[in-house]
Parts: structure tokens; C-alpha cells; sequence
């Protein structure tokens, strides 16, 4: 049976199903005081807001909601340039090293001049590190095993915007409240990226364009983690292990 409801409330449903959200949890993105069960029955409009919301949050098309366009989403461009970039003296740019605790902090303080400040930073004399702004995040937890361990510090940088991103690169993605290293994985239009950990225990996360502060894209690291004695297990070889464990486990109980 064909619905009768109108083809924007019909897209506008689509759009939260795609995005698995619960009515509740898809009002509150849009900034809907109530959920959108009454959006979804037809009993209520969509309103301009919401359609600039929809646009803003998710990247859709106002045009395809409304039947008039079979492009679902567009791109918004966003600005993920570094807000605050420190100099030295002769006018270079510096290489500021973010870490670990001072993480915490950095999406809270992006264009807190002083708090930069603080941060130790340095150069490296290498045509590699010139014409760029470069940035040190120091690499937390183990979702990057066995490319990146707990403590290294990885060098990225600075990119303008998702297009100019090279696809499935390692980066640093500042959120609106984390620093994240991640495996990155484009969408056709631009308006979210998937960070993928190289680690399997941890899954994918999508994010949209909007949530993204910064993001600096990864070539190369500083690593402690040398193996002087190749007779023992590193922290791969661990890991895997552990992850054989939780297979074998897993296959018991079933």
C-alpha cells in the first residue's frame, strides 16, 4: 500500500533510520524539543529550522527532501585549518607537541593563544617539515596496535579540509571534546568520515563533517618502543594472543 504521507516526511524518517537513532535521540540533534513522532505521523511540519539542522548535522540536501533533487547530500565545507599556529623567533612555524594530558584540554582550547603557550615545541630542519604546519600528539591506548604504541608520538599536518584529505590515512581528529589517532575512511560526499582503529577489538566510529575541530593528517612518528631483544614477546605478539584467547573463549561458549 502506498503512503500518503508527504515525501519529506517520508525522506525525513529515512534519514533517521539511516542514521540508527531513536526519535528522541534524532529530535535532540535537530534541536526538536519533543521527539519526532508527530514529524514522522504527518501531524506536524518540518520547519525551516529543522531543514537547516538537517542540512548542518547530517548533510542533506533540502532540495532532495523535498523531492526536487535525487542528490541526498551535499558537502559543507569545513574549515579544519589549525586555529593557532606559534612561531619562532626568524618566523617559522613551530611544531607544538600535545600530550597526553594536555589532550584533555586541546578541543577546549583551540584558540587560547596563551595555553599554547605552555606546550613544549621545536623544529625539525628537514624539507619535509617546511611550507606546512605541522603538530605532535602523543598516542594513547592501544586501538592503533601494531602500527602505533602507547607513548610514541606521531607527527601530522595541518589540513584545510576533508577533500584535501588523503583517503584511508592515518590522523589526528579533533572532536568537539577528544583527540583521536585513527585509520580515516572517506565518504563520497564529504560529510563524515569513518576513523577506523587498527586494532580489530575496537569497532569503526562515523562522525560527521560538522563535529570535526581539526585534523591533521600523520607522516611520521617518535618511537621508544625500539626491540633490543628480539627473543622477547612485544606488545603485538601480546596483543594477538590475547585476541586468539578471547576467539578460543568466545567459540566455547557457544
Amino acid at each position: 500500500m502506498k503512503s500518503d504521507l508527504p515525501i519529506e516526511v517520508i525522506r525525513f524518517k529515512e534519514i533517521r533510520e539511516e542514521h540508527n537513532l531513536t526519535q528522541q535521540a534524532y529530535a535532540e540533534a535537530l534541536g526538536i524539543k519533543n521527539s519526532t513522532a508527530d514529524i514522522e505521523r504527518g501531524k506536524s511540519k518540518i520547519s525551516g529550522a529543522v531543514v537547516a539542522e538537517l542540512l548542518n548535522t547530517f548533510g542533506v540536501n533540502p532540495l532532495w527532501l523535498y523531492g526536487k533533487s535525487h542528490r541526498k547530500t551535499i558537502e559543507l565545507t569545513v574549515n579544519t585549518t589549525p586555529k593557532v599556529v606559534t612561531v619562532d623567533s626568524t618566523n617559522n612555524d613551530n611544531i607544538v607537541l600535545v600530550n597526553v594530558k594536555a589532550a584533555a584540554g586541546y578541543p577546549h582550547n583551540l584558540q587560547d593563544v596563551d595555553w599554547y603557550e605552555e606546550l613544549p615545541a621545536f623544529q625539525l630542519p628537514l624539507n619535509e617539515y617546511r611550507n606546512a604546519t605541522y603538530r605532535g600528539f602523543q598516542v594513547q591506548g592501544d586501538s592503533m596496535l601494531p602500527s602505533l604504541y602507547p607513548g610514541e608520538w606521531v607527527l601530522g599536518r595541518a589540513v584545510e579540509s576533508l577533500s584535501m584529505l588523503d583517503n584511508h590515512a592515518i590522523c589526528v581528529v579533533v572532536l568537539q571534546d577528544s583527540v583521536l589517532v585513527k585509520k580515516i575512511q572517506k565518504h563520497p560526499e564529504n560529510d563524515r568520515l569513518s576513523l577506523i582503529s587498527l586494532n580489530t577489538e575496537y569497532p569503526p566510529i562515523t562522525v560527521n563533517a560538522n563535529e570535526i575541530q581539526e585534523i591533521w593528517q600523520v607522516n611520521s612518528k617518535i618511537s621508544m618502543e625500539i626491540d633490543k631483544d628480539p627473543g622477547n614477546a612485544s606488545l603485538e605478539q601480546i596483543q594477538q594472543a590475547i585476541t586468539e584467547i578471547k576467539k578460543d573463549i568466545a567459540s566455547l561458549k557457544k
